[in-house]
């Protein structure tokens, strides 16, 4: 007979993943680095009891806010290079759904998480339950099922016989290099503490083999034969060069044939940025310089990319009428995108495999030197932006970004999401190495910024963590720093302070809506939020949590603060004020927000011309 061993579905949750482990490349590393939670009525005498009698074997850590904890979750993941992960355990109701925002950030940038939410009673012997929201037309439907289109894989345990299969499937997706995302285990509360006699050979030592898929041959082929008749090539590296640790063969593929190199958000470092190709950052918030090649490219090989709205100027970027796509991508879907000749493959071997298919091929020299010109310009350019000016009143926020990453070390990692400083960091921070930079763009989302960076730094200890959080951010999502706090990490936060939503109010300009919501300013006495602007004591707020809090003033304070807190050990805090109106020129590039059609205001008259203009250019690629 099947040796068994008898558990309850939380404990046989803990003890299955203490023995799940991945391998690629012959490397082989223990997956789940441990669990956050918030414990409530749904999960603390079911998946929280196992977590306290597992709690030396499996590591627990607290989180404020559960969007917080699957945030800093991907913050892990991403560290580990998609080669971890971790697990986060809520209650029911609105401990659940405050996680439905951080899944989908997890989904849209494919990182790996696992969420095991409570849920009501798979008995259904009780009253309502408390933080229920009950559907009229169905008794198998709860706020869980929110979850459903922003995971990957979901799944609801009404019986403990159905863990099982529910695992190995959960695993099979997060540790897919295609498919994974969040993978989402809904525990109705009375089943998570329900025993039964699950297989001993569920809590054996299990190796999850990550898979290198070759693309295939003839397509590497044709895709080869098109290149070889390319005149101005431009490569797109994404964050797919990355995660397959694809950063010598890119290297080795553009000495080989002289293609310039634009880099996406996810896919900075892909290219080190001292490299004579490397034409910076492209699309929307990328470079002039990048993006006059891409304008101009005859054949587009897009690695790792999925051809997001910024990355491709909403479809404006590529301007040659007879432009053609090489895209290798692991999944299909990505790689089949703008009609492209698709090379369905993990990037480090087909990328490799392309260049053996183009040996003794390269790119005309005189175009290789142009785009060396053009690279050249950019890093001239950058170096003007971030250049200190004694003379102003207030630092520029590329000025501040420019210190920290010539402060920053040789192991070194900047993180951010949202506001004005993404497109910044995408065209002025040179990462240390590959894993150098953590910019949350593919969902944008607000309050990522300090529960990402903690995550990175659990993962990751040795690494010199720099989190960059605009005072809009903080005030939606600040309470994480006692979480950094509590675990003691050695980390330095940086509140950039441009008094509001700078970034929106800058784009709210330019769509004609005048900056209408966007600063923090009270209600004037003709009830207009136009009266003085509201005072926020960032530096007092930082301090209550137990940080160690700085503020600077100047680029000198700047550098000295950042000094102070590097000697600090312990969680850091920088508050810095930059000049609201500090901008620098812009892509060059187009991105799509529509502008109202008809409109009483002038200023959104105005700009209505111009966007039709801009529409006017958009393209398909068939």
């Amino acid at each position: 007979m099947q040796e068994t061993e008898r558990l309850t579905v939380g404990q046989a949750v803990v003890r299955f993943l203490q023995h799940q482990y991945v391998e690629r490349d012959g490397v082989t590393e223990q997956f789940f680095g441990g669990a956050f939670g918030i414990f409530g009525h749904g999960n603390v005498a079911g998946v929280g009891q196992a977590l306290r009698q597992y709690e030396k074997d499996f590591r627990f850590l607290q989180g404020r806010n559960e969007q917080g904890m699957v945030h800093m979750a991907i913050g892990y993941a991403k560290a580990k290079n998609r080669l971890g992960a971790m697990a986060v355990t809520t209650s029911i109701g609105p401990g659940a759904t405050n996680m439905v925002t951080g899944a989908a950030t997890a989904t849209v940038n494919r990182l790996p998480v696992l969420l095991l939410p409570s849920d009501i009673f798979a008995t259904r012997r009780t009253g309502s339950v408390l933080q229920q929201i009950e559907n009229y037309g169905s008794q198998d439907v709860s706020a869980n099922d929110a979850f459903k289109p922003v995971s990957k894989y979901w799944d609801r345990i009404n019986r403990p016989e159905q863990l099982t299969e529910a695992l190995l499937q959960a695993m099979r997706v997060l540790t897919s290099p295609a498919d994974t995302g969040a993978v989402t285990l809904a525990l109705p509360q009375d089943v998570q503490a329900e025993a039964y006699d699950y297989p001993s050979v569920l809590f054996r030592d299990r190796v999850w083999h990550v898979a290198r898929p070759r693309a295939d041959r003839s397509a590497i082929a044709r895709a080869a034969q098109l290149l070889r008749s390319a005149a101005r090539p431009v490569i797109i590296a994404g964050g797919g060069v990355v995660y397959s640790d694809a950063t010598d063969e890119l290297r080795r593929f553009v000495d080989a044939t002289g293609i310039p190199v634009g880099l996406t958000q996810a896919g900075k470092g892909a290219l080190h940025h001292t490299h004579e190709l490397n034409a910076g950052a492209i699309g929307a918030s990328g470079t002039q310089f990048a993006n006059q090649l891409a304008a101009r490219a005859d054949v587009v090989i897009g690695i790792g990319t999925r051809y997001t709205d910024f990355t491709s100027a909403s479809n404006t970027l590529f301007e040659n009428p007879d432009v053609r796509f090489v895209n290798i991508n692991v999944a299909e879907f990505d790689a089949h995108k703008e009609s492209a000749i698709p090379l369905v493959g993990d990037a480090k071997e087909t990328v490799a495999e392309l260049g053996q298919a183009l040996h003794g091929w390269s790119a005309p020299a005189a175009y290789r030197a142009e785009a060396t010109r053009v690279a050249q310009g950019w890093r001239e350019e950058r170096a003007s932006l971030i250049a200190t000016d004694p003379a102003a009143g207030t630092m520029a926020q590329a000025e501040a970004i420019g210190i920290v990453n010539d402060f920053a070390g040789e192991k070194s990692l900047a993180v951010n999401a949202a506001g004005s400083m993404p497109g910044d960091f995408h065209r002025l921070w040179n990462p240390s190495d590959p894993r150098g930079y953590d910019i949350e763009y593919g969902n944008s989302c607000m309050g990522y910024e300090i529960p990402g960076a903690i995550g990175a730094k659990l993962a990751d200890p040795d690494r010199e963590v720099f989190c960059f959080i605009g005072d809009g951010s903080y005030l939606l999502f600040s309470q994480e720093i006692l979480t950094a706090v509590q675990e003691n990490l050695d980390m330095t936060i940086l509140i950039v302070d441009n008094q509001g939503y700078g970034s929106i109010y800058a784009l709210s300009e330019t769509v004609g809506s005048e900056g209408f919501g966007c600063r923090f300013n009270e209600r004037g006495q003709d009830g207009l939020l136009d009266g003085d602007r509201l005072a926020v004591d960032f530096a007092a707020n930082a301090r209550s949590y137990g940080a160690q809090v700085f503020t600077a003033e100047t680029a000198d304070e700047l550098r000295e603060t950042l000094a102070r807190a590097k000697a600090h050990r312990g969680t850091a805090v920088i508050y810095v004020k930059v000049d609201e109106q500090g901008r620098f020129g812009g892509s060059g590039a187009w991105w799509e927000v529509p502008v109202a059609q008809v409109a009483e205001l002038e200023a959104t008259n105005e700009v209505r011309d111009e966007y039709d203009a801009h529409k006017a250019t958009q393209r398909l690629y068939l």
